[in-house]
């Protein structure tokens, strides 16, 4: 090739880092410069010293394969896990830079203030699975996680982990250059260790179980499928996307079977018409018109929403969802505006705001026949897709900019005026929305919930080690304990019946966190002796699996995480006079965390006499 001698040098200045005899370098040397040549010229590629080809061949070597395995597997980690267009401005900065805008707007302000784009600093880091600036080890046990998750995005929310947890050291460097943050910003990988990978990884796969997932098959693109690289429609629309894109179908799909990860409140931004024509129920009405036209009525209209949504989440209804997804007409002329209304949340540094893509039109398209049956007060005569000849569709749009400048000199409205009819049909439907969000079936408010947020009894454990332990010379009670692995002796049990159990003294919703990595979705129930653990059944809705009956007096530590105290670990064993004995270990995603080791503590300290080895089970109700 004509870089031959670029790649021969680069070979030679690697493995001389490696610091292997001098016969094992220049057979080193050989295996890698002839790896790296038919790749080249198999695919009709340039090889270029920045590319990171080498610093992902290095953990490989490690493994001292021969040199056919060696290029068998170069190929697969390229072609499944490497993102194409690792470049300067390449697609995987702009969809980088939308994840870290839906989970940390706050965060991403702050780099498009100093004008930091991703690929200034994390370009290697997509290039070599981060193996350019981990140690071996790391890399090593990064990878074993990485690759049995066999999910080419997991890359993406490693490296969302690594910038989030570096915020507020970001944030303090506010009055340094742009040059200085950026390269700060690209070493923070090195600071890794192996014993961080378990717990890194962990909360990569809970931000990434926490983002609408369509965006993997909407940009599926930016890995190699085949040999042959075709441009796609999403693949380019990823760099003028103003946030993260929702598919109708996922948004259908959360909200008539909700996920315990994204959970969505829709609000519809087009005019009162459009929406009085045809909307999903569970949809609060947001006029974006009003922003521009009474932007008093907009402040209510907006504080109403955050009401709603904060209602409706309190309730557990099918509406109430943290991730704010906006809905437009689908017409670009019109949707100009929902975009500005999305603009002005995202001002606001609101997190988890996302938007449907293609608005309502797609969604119309989507339910075809079932449109009567799913969208409420549709009426065919006035919806603008079953009837194109609507009013609204008749208007003669101008481009974005002259249609502001009329709005501003003359204060007209793009949608038309709103008739005082339409506008108390929007009230009512407003109000009608409302009462379905706090109570959805129409029976009576749900009972209380035993613990909230807003229950809090004191300040959570943030910034602080161990967040509690107890050294008891006479705690030698038995660990409660049948094993999460013991599948034998698995009861299944109905979620709803146990939280009912008078007992029960506080339920808290998280994720169960295994020793690989893996998450399940799970529920700890607390009484006053013991903590329940109840593992989710994916494909059976209210049911779960009783994984572990742990006996609050073998509890001796409770942990959490500097800067993810939703991470708690209870440790369970003896105290001794010459230390603690750790026997078995659980790790969840709390996100009440400060409230569930608050209770735990407190039935802990109330019980102080060890509690017997019998295992209580909670009664059963009569009317089982």
């Amino acid at each position: 090739m004509p870089e031959q001698k670029d790649l021969r040098a680069d070979c030679e200045i690697f493995v001389e880092k490696l610091g292997n005899d001098e016969d094992e370098r220049v057979a080193l040397v050989s295996d890698l410069e002839s790896v790296l040549t038919l790749y080249c010229k198999s695919r009709e590629l340039i090889y270029r010293t920045d590319n990171g080809w080498l610093e992902i061949l290095q953990p490989l070597i490690a493994l001292k394969m021969p040199k056919s395995e060696l290029y068998n597997c170069f190929c697969a980690i390229m072609s499944k896990y490497i993102p194409r267009d690792c470049a300067k401005d390449g697609k995987p900065f702009h969809l980088f830079r939308l994840l870290l805008l839906y989970h940390d707007p706050e965060l991403c302000s702050f780099l498009d203030t100093k004008k930091i784009t991703p690929d200034v600093y994390s370009q290697s880091w997509l290039r070599s699975l981060f193996a350019a600036h981990c140690d071996l080890e790391v890399t090593l046990v990064m990878w074993d996680v990485y690759l049995q998750a066999a999910d080419p995005f997991l890359v993406f929310f490693l490296a969302l982990v690594i910038i989030i947890n570096a915020k507020e050291q970001l944030l303090a460097m506010a009055e340094e250059s742009r040059s200085q943050i950026s390269e700060n910003l690209a070493t923070f990988p090195c600071a890794l260790e192996a014993e961080d990978i378990e717990d890194f990884c962990s909360l990569a796969q809970y931000y990434a179980s926490k983002t609408p997932q369509s965006f993997r098959r909407d940009y599926q693109n930016l890995y190699k499928v085949s040999d042959e690289y075709v441009e796609d429609g999403m693949s380019a629309y990823v760099k003028q996307a103003l946030c993260l894109p929702v598919s109708v179908h996922e948004l259908l799909q959360t909200t008539s079977q909700p996920d315990d990860g994204v959970r969505y409140f829709i609000v519809d931004c087009r005019p009162a018409e459009q929406y009085n024509s045809g909307h999903l129920p569970t949809a609060f009405h947001l006029d974006a018109n009003l922003m521009l036209q009474e932007p008093g009525e907009f402040a209510s209209a907006v504080n109403a929403l955050f009401a709603s949504q904060k209602q409706a989440i309190a309730a557990g209804s099918v509406a109430g969802g943290e991730h704010l997804c906006f809905m437009g007409s689908g017409r670009e002329e019109e949707d100009q505006y929902v975009h500005m209304v999305v603009a002005n949340f995202l001002q606001r540094k609101k997190q988890y705001v996302s938007l449907a893509r293609g608005g309502y039109a797609v969604l119309h398209s989507v339910l075809g026949d079932d449109v009567s049956y799913t969208l409420a007060d549709h009426s065919p005569r006035h919806c603008i897709v079953c009837n194109p000849d609507a009013e609204l569709n008749g208007r003669d749009f101008s481009d974005a900019a002259e249609e502001f400048q009329h709005l501003l000199q003359e204060g007209s409205t793009l949608f038309g005026k709103l008739s005082s009819a339409l506008k108390g049909k929007s009230e009512k439907v407003k109000e009608q929305l409302t009462n379905y969000i706090v109570n959805p079936t129409g029976t009576a408010p749900p009972r209380d919930r035993h613990v909230t947020p807003s229950d809090k009894l004191g300040k959570r454990y943030r910034g602080m080690g161990p967040v509690f332990t107890i050294d008891d010379d006479d705690n030698d009670a038995e660990v409660g304990g049948m094993p999460s692995s013991d599948d034998e002796n698995k009861e299944c049990v109905s979620v709803e019946t146990w939280v009912r159990k008078p007992e029960v003294l506080g339920t808290f919703k998280c994720h169960e966190i295994k020793e690989n990595g893996y998450m399940h979705s799970c529920h700890l129930l607390v009484t006053k002796t013991h903590m329940f653990i109840l593992r989710d059944i994916p494909d059976r809705k209210d049911m779960a699996y009783i994984i572990a009956r742990r006996v609050l007096s073998s509890i001796v530590k409770i942990t959490s995480k500097k800067r993810h105290p939703e991470l708690i670990t209870f440790r369970y064993g003896t105290s001794e006079d010459d230390g603690l004995e750790f026997t078995d270990c659980d790790r969840f995603l709390i996100p009440n965390s400060g409230d569930a080791t608050k209770l735990v503590k407190q039935q802990i300290l109330q019980h102080i006499e060890p509690v017997t080895a019998a295992t209580p089970t909670p009664a059963e109700p009569e009317n089982k």
